[in-house]
């Protein structure tokens, strides 16, 4: 999986190595840190394209993000394509977190799926939900997703 920083420069080293060195970077600065997975897609002719985002938010400092973003032509229902983005942000938060419980991180995962039963993403709300507490972790909808719904979504080419 190929990561960057929001300004371009390629992150070469694992993703978790580099979320801990984030981590102990920022601490040591005397930030208090959260961090929060989401992912975002956008569909453009024939294929599919994910992003995928980290978000460290410093606690009244700002924040700055890791991206990833892959593309397939595969072809989704909008229910399949909600719980694939949340399906992608799974998977980062359960590789890096046991380095939030190390660090004593709060960490949440967002889905860009609205709470609005008029909205078509919600028929994919209850999985999302279900899927992301069953594995242990905090879960945001929008309109408090920001970090699907406004900074992955952003970064989807």
């Amino acid at each position: 999986m190929r990561w960057r920083k929001f300004n371009g420069e390629t992150i070469d080293i694992p993703i978790y190595r580099a979320v801990e060195k984030a981590i102990v970077r920022e601490t040591e600065a005397g930030y208090r840190l959260k961090v929060c997975i989401g992912t975002d897609s956008q569909v453009k002719g024939h294929e599919t394209e994910f992003a995928t985002v980290i978000v460290f938010l410093r606690e009244g400092h700002g924040g700055f993000m890791f991206i990833h973003n892959e593309k397939t032509k595969l072809k989704f229902t909008i229910k399949e394509r909600m719980l694939l983005e949340v399906a992608k942000s799974i998977e980062i938060a359960y590789e890096l977190c046991n380095l939030f419980t190390i660090y004593d991180v709060d960490m949440e995962v967002h889905a860009d799926i609205n709470t609005n039963p008029h909205f078509k993403s919600n028929d994919a709300l209850k999985e999302a939900m279900g899927y992301i507490l069953g594995m242990g972790f905090a879960f945001k909808a929008k309109p408090e997703a920001f970090a699907s719904s406004s900074c992955a979504n952003k970064v989807v080419n």
